[in-house]
């Protein structure tokens, strides 16, 4: 069940088939690479007067990468009033139950995530959309090294704190 209005779920094949068909339209159509992270850095172009920001190869993607990011935020608003409206909420679970930090103790650490997503991003040289699909369904090596160790971490992360932290 969906965590909102106790909705069922679309089957994951559907999200992947979608996936799948704009990897193929982005390559063969529009000659594009998918990657969300250099998304983020077109949107940070836009108010951020650095040099990174200001590089040709960026501001030539704005064209087509700005209007998907708009596409992205917009069917996710979309999805959220078809499907009954959305409520922001401070109720993060376990979170709460092992760390409760309060409202801005869970900022602090969302943000400290934040920082270490990009950190991480910049150091492999792109995201998990850019590297997990795109790189992979290319049967690129850097993709298939990135991925591994995406989901590496995640895995070692994740029984980290569920087994020995929390004693899950």
């Amino acid at each position: 069940m969906l965590i909102l209005h106790d909705l069922e779920p679309y089957h994951w094949a559907v999200a992947g088939a979608g996936i799948g068909v704009l990897t193929l339209v982005l390559l063969f159509v529009l000659r594009r690479r998918l990657g969300i992270s250099t998304g983020f850095e077109n949107l940070c172009s836009l108010v951020v007067k650095a040099p990174y920001f200001r590089r040709p190869s960026l501001a030539a993607s704005h064209g087509w990468r700005l209007p998907l990011l708009g596409g992205l935020a917009l069917g996710g608003a979309l999805s959220a009033v078809l499907g009954g409206g959305w409520a922001p909420i401070w109720d993060l679970g376990m979170f709460d139950a092992f760390i409760g930090m309060g409202p801005a103790g869970k900022v602090a650490w969302m943000f400290a995530g934040g920082v270490l997503i990009g950190f991480g991003t910049r150091m492999a040289g792109g995201c998990t959309s850019g590297h997990g699909i795109f790189g992979m369904a290319n049967l690129e090596r850097s993709g298939l090294m990135a991925t591994l160790s995406f989901m590496g971490a995640g895995v070692i992360t994740t029984n980290v704190i569920y087994r020995l932290l929390v004693g899950v």
